[in-house]
């Protein structure tokens, strides 16, 4: 098996997914070959050669990831299905320490004599990288947990559904795009699975099953007298679940605001309701108010606010750009170390609390373990306003006087080193009881912006543009009217600073990022962003429209 094929999926029409190509990793087979499972005897008996051999060599830490990476794509087009995707990478990385330096090495060879040369080959890395290294990697401690097992809590495997029923339900949603007013409609439906087998020196072999699904698309309604088209993107979310979360289930949709007929969801998507309506959205979007710029105080709902939590607090808290180890690529960040140590920095209002997490149920992140074999957990990044703690793993952990690293080590394969990536980050939601209809009614001059849209932030993370997919006015406390050509401008500090307050806890879901790019060479994880529906005051709107 190839070590690593690229198969890029482009010119598919996913305006709203704001990608020039969707990678895929590994080799194309049967879907039939997907519900195969490799012996966890077998892949332990693999680990302590990589292992024996690194030790042999000269390690004096190694870890090693035995990877299974199995995507199904499905995409369609009104009502043709456009392409068909089902790829395997198998495969085994090593890493390791010696004298006092990472070396990382992989293979798809997964026998005896491939993953021992392996092992010789990162030792034999990290003994030449050691020339050039200032001081020695520290590492946190890590619990030793011998052999352990995890699985995603899913109640169906959506890898043992049938592609045509899941091609018949994008072309079903398809339909009633197009019967409700639609020009045209791209539908897709993204699942992975990571099979991954992680074991180390200081004694754990983690064995776990990792399971995501995405249902997305994109409907347009073209106005042809004009040649004017508007789109409105799903409102669903990336989820870590199974099949369950393609069924409908009244108990998991949650209202939207009064005179918008939005509906949001938690554990469960009904996504040929959202496609009816998306369509006559997209129909009433060519014919809304083109918006007056000037200040609003905004009321930004889960699916749109977790895009915004991503960019402004998940990306620049990340401890390796706070360091400049991703400049080069991603900039770095305003929210420095001089500003946590502080222990004052006003990230945000007093009703701004964000915490970080790999454990939350139906979650992008969730795991048991991160590719460090470190026990995931939840922690604070902000509190009360204020900027209290970093995202950081094994190595970085001393630096802000952590006892342990705080599980959020991750690679998008086994041919892949792991680094620090993002952990879900989520705003909590409001303690006193409250619905999104009272919310508004407390707005005198406002805009409600629903989903995702078109967005900028510069190189610190810091100055920002959002837009959405669905906005109307508040007036009086009431919405009267859908609003068109809206985005928001703020920097990081001013618009968290505004924050006046969200939503209970029976608004709360989850957003989702299945394609976060880091790294070079690039690698692709998947994350999480909790809220409920959140005001902000005060807050500068643009025309997108104006033309000067």
């Amino acid at each position: 098996m190839k070590r690593r094929h690229f198969i890029e999926l482009s010119a598919l029409g996913f305006g709203g997914l704001m990608m020039p190509s969707i990678p895929v990793f590994g080799d194309i087979i049967s879907p039939e070959r997907a519900l195969e499972q490799v012996d966890p005897a077998l892949k332990k008996r693999l680990a302590d050669v990589a292992l024996n051999a690194a030790k042999s060599s000269g390690a004096s830490y190694a870890d090693v990831r035995i990877g299974r990476y199995l995507q199904q794509y499905v995409f369609t087009r009104e009502k043709q299905v456009q392409n068909i995707v089902n790829a395997e990478s198998y495969g085994v990385g090593v890493r390791v320490l010696a004298n006092g330096t990472w070396g990382f090495s992989a293979t798809s060879d997964v026998t005896d004599k491939g993953i021992a040369k392996a092992a010789q080959e990162a030792v034999a890395i990290a003994k030449a990288n050691a020339k050039l290294q200032k001081e020695p990697v520290r590492l946190a401690p890590v619990k030793s947990y011998g052999e352990v097992s995890w699985k995603t809590p899913i109640e169906k495997n959506a890898f043992e559904v049938p592609i045509n029923e899941k091609a018949d339900l994008l072309l079903a949603a398809n339909a009633k795009a197009m019967e409700n007013g639609a020009s045209f409609v791209n539908s897709a439906l993204f699942q992975v699975n990571e099979q991954k087998y992680f074991a180390s020196t200081d004694g754990s072999y983690i064995d776990q099953d990792i399971h995501r699904i995405w249902p997305n698309f994109t409907v347009t309604a073209v106005d042809k007298a004009s040649g004017k088209f508007r789109t409105r993107e799903a409102l669903s979310a990336p989820m870590g679940m199974g099949w369950e979360y393609m069924v409908p289930k009244a108990s998991e949709k949650i209202k939207g605001p009064e005179g918008t007929g939005l509906m949001g969801y938690r554990y469960a998507y009904d996504m040929l309701e959202d496609a009816a309506l998306a369509a006559k959205q997209a129909k009433e979007k060519l014919t809304a108010k083109s918006v007056a710029a000037g200040k609003y105080d905004l009321i930004l709902d889960p699916n749109h606010l977790g895009l915004t939590i991503h960019e402004s607090v998940g990306h620049p808290l990340e401890l390796d750009r706070v360091l400049g180890y991703e400049a080069n690529y991603a900039g770095t960040s305003f929210a420095t170390l001089d500003k946590w140590k502080s222990k004052n920095f006003k990230y945000g209002s007093d009703k701004v609390h964000i915490f970080a997490d790999k454990t939350q149920k139906g979650s992008l992140g969730l795991v048991g373990w991160d590719d460090e074999g470190v026990k995931t957990k939840q922690w604070d990044l902000i509190k009360d306003g204020i900027l209290v703690n970093y995202q950081a793993i094994r190595d970085q952990a001393h630096i802000i006087n952590e006892p342990e690293s705080h599980g959020c080590c991750y690679a998008d394969n086994w041919s892949s080193v792991q680094f620090q990536r993002m952990p879900n980050v989520s705003l909590a939601p409001g303690k006193q009881k409250m619905n999104v209809d009272q919310l508004i009614s407390g707005v005198d001059k406002g805009i409600y912006i629903a989903g995702r849209g078109s967005y900028s932030i510069d190189q610190q993370r810091y100055n920002f543009q959002f837009g959405g997919t669905a906005f109307y006015e508040i007036s009086k406390g009431k919405i009267v009217g859908m609003l068109e050509d809206v985005a928001y401008q703020s920097n990081t500090q001013e618009f968290w600073n505004s924050c006046a307050g969200s939503c209970d806890e029976s608004d709360y879901r989850l957003f989702g990022s299945f394609f976060d790019g880091k790294g070079q060479p690039s690698q692709v994880s998947a994350v999480s962003h909790g809220s409920a529906h959140t005001r902000f005051n005060g807050v500068n709107v643009i025309n997108t429209a104006r033309k000067i």
